[in-house]
C-alpha cells in the first residue's frame, strides 16, 4: 500500500511578500507561472510593494546606487541605422555595466534626459528647447510610452521637469504652466495665475531640472524689469508654484553663468566664471540652502578652480562633481569627463563619454499602463 501523498502548498500573501523582495529581472520570469502570479504581479499594489522593498534595500548601500548615461553630443551618436546607446554604471565608481539602445526615435538628435524617478526615465528632444516629443522609458522591463501633446504646442525657452508625485503614487511632468499626470495619461493647465510675470527657463537647460522637498525649482526673473532674478518652486503634490528668494551677493553676480542642481537631496545654485588665480582660468562656487525655504540658510559650499575650461554636468547621489575639459587638439577638440570630490577637490575619474547624470534603480513601474509600448 503506497503512503499517502502530502499536498501543501505556500499562502498567496507569502507568495507576494517573498517575490516582492526579488530582482526586477527575476520577477519578470515567474509570471509566466500561472496566469494568478501574472495577475499578482502586475497589479498596482505589488508594484508598489516591490519598489518599497527595493528602496529600503538600497537607502544604506552605495553599491546599489546607479547612474544613467545618456550621450548629449551627436559626435557620440550611432549611424542613423542604429539608435542611440544609453549606459548604466555604478554610482561610486562608474564601471560600465551595460548599454542599453534607447527603443525610440527623436525628430532632432540626440535625446535629452528630463529626469529619472523610480527607475522610469523621461526622456525629450534634445534639439530645440520647444519640446513637443517626450518618452517615459523603463529599461529594466523593456518598456516605454510616448507622451500625448501637450495643451499648450509649443512655447519658447521651456524646460521640463519630472518628479514622483508621492501622496498619490503618480509620476508628473511639467512644462511650466501645464503638467501631465500618468495615470491619467493627460495634460492640463497649473498655476496660470503666479507664473505670467516670470520668465522661466533663465540658467543652464542642459541639466535636469533640480527636485528638491517635493518642489522642481527653476531659475526665473521678472517680466517687467529683465533683471530682477528669483527660484520658481513647483510643489508635485500642491501643483501649487512658490517663489524663493535668492541673497543679495548671489543676485549681484551678473558677469557669472548660473543654474540649479541638487546636491544630496539640498537645493544648490552654481555660479561659473572667470578666476583671476593664475594658471586657473575658470571656477565653479557652490551655494547650498541648509533650511529649504529660508533664504539666510545660503552657504556657500566650495569653490572649484579648474587649469582648464570646465563644463559642470551635475552632481552624482552621494556628492561628487562631474565636469568635463575640452582641450584643443591638432587633431580636434579632446573631451576629458572626471568626477570631483566636493570635499578634497581632487578628480577621482576620467570618464569616456559626455552625459547626463541622474541616480537610477530597477523597478517595474509601466508593468500595468496603458498605451505602453514594449520593444
Amino acid at each position: 500500500m503506497k503512503p499517502p501523498i502530502l499536498q501543501w502548498s505556500i499562502p498567496d500573501d507569502v507568495v507576494l511578500n517573498i517575490l516582492g523582495r526579488l530582482p526586477v529581472k527575476s520577477v519578470i520570469r515567474f509570471r509566466c507561472v500561472s496566469k494568478s502570479w501574472d495577475s499578482s504581479i502586475t497589479t498596482p499594489y505589488f508594484i508598489s510593494t516591490h519598489l518599497n522593498h527595493n528602496n529600503n534595500n538600497n537607502k544604506d548601500s552605495h553599491d546599489n546606487g546607479y547612474v544613467i548615461h545618456v550621450p548629449s553630443h551627436p559626435s557620440f551618436w550611432w549611424s542613423p541605422n542604429n539608435r542611440p546607446v544609453c549606459t548604466v554604471a555604478f554610482d561610486c565608481t562608474f564601471d560600465r555595466i551595460s548599454e542599453v539602445k534607447i527603443p525610440f526615435d527623436f525628430y532632432s538628435k540626440p535625446a535629452q534626459l528630463v529626469g529619472s524617478c523610480n527607475g522610469l526615465l523621461c526622456l525629450a528632444d534634445f534639439g530645440s528647447v520647444n519640446v513637443n516629443v517626450i518618452y517615459l522609458w523603463n529599461p529594466s522591463i523593456i518598456k516605454f510610452k510616448k507622451l500625448p501633446p501637450t495643451c499648450l504646442g509649443k512655447l519658447e525657452n521651456v524646460t521640463l521637469g519630472f518628479a514622483y508625485h508621492s501622496e498619490n503614487n503618480d509620476y508628473k511632468v511639467t512644462k511650466e504652466l501645464e503638467v501631465y499626470t500618468l495615470s491619467s495619461d493627460s495634460w492640463r493647465r497649473v498655476g496660470v495665475e503666479l507664473t505670467t510675470d516670470v520668465t522661466f527657463g533663465y540658467g543652464k537647460f542642459i541639466l535636469p531640472v533640480p527636485l528638491v522637498c517635493g518642489a522642481l525649482h527653476w531659475l526665473a526673473r521678472i517680466r517687467e524689469d529683465g533683471r530682477s532674478e528669483l527660484i520658481m518652486a513647483f510643489d508635485v503634490n500642491s501643483e501649487r508654484f512658490r517663489k524663493l528668494a535668492l541673497p543679495d551677493c548671489l543676485i549681484k553676480a551678473n558677469n557669472c553663468e548660473r543654474f540649479l542642481a541638487s546636491f544630496k537631496g539640498k537645493l544648490t545654485f552654481i555660479t561659473f566664471g572667470c578666476n583671476e588665480q593664475p594658471g586657473f582660468p575658470s571656477q565653479y562656487s557652490v551655494w547650498v540652502m541648509k533650511e529649504y525655504g529660508v533664504v539666510d540658510s545660503w552657504n556657500k559650499l566650495c569653490v572649484v578652480s579648474f587649469q582648464r575650461i570646465a563644463c559642470f554636468f551635475g552632481f552624482t547621489e552621494y556628492g561628487s562633481l562631474l565636469v568635463f575639459y575640452c582641450n584643443e587638439l591638432v587633431e580636434g577638440p579632446e573631451l576629458k569627463f572626471v568626477l570631483v570630490d566636493t570635499e578634497t577637490l581632487h578628480e577621482k575619474l576620467d570618464i569616456q563619454h559626455p552625459s547626463y547624470v541622474a541616480t537610477f534603480m530597477e523597478s517595474l513601474i509601466l508593468l500595468d499602463g496603458a498605451n505602453v509600448a514594449s520593444y
